[in-house]
């Protein structure tokens, strides 16, 4: 399997870091939150954003696609 630049790993790891910061960041608007229906949906997005970041890190770590 093909070895994957710097530039685009580079790329990798920012898309890791938003998906981070995203589920952080949805998780704290849902701890804001009274409504437990719009909590739940907003728990859910950011569970969604956390399964992202782990689907990638798992796939780089079964391909060793890495340099």
């Amino acid at each position: 399997m093909n070895e994957l630049s710097l530039k685009e790993l580079t790329s990798v790891e920012d898309e890791i870091r938003t998906e981070e910061i995203l589920a952080k960041t949805i998780n704290w608007c849902a701890s804001q939150c009274d409504d437990p229906e719009i909590r739940g949906v907003l728990e859910g997005i950011a569970e969604q954003h956390q399964l992202r970041v782990a689907e990638i890190s798992q796939y780089f770590n079964r391909s060793h696609l890495t340099q």
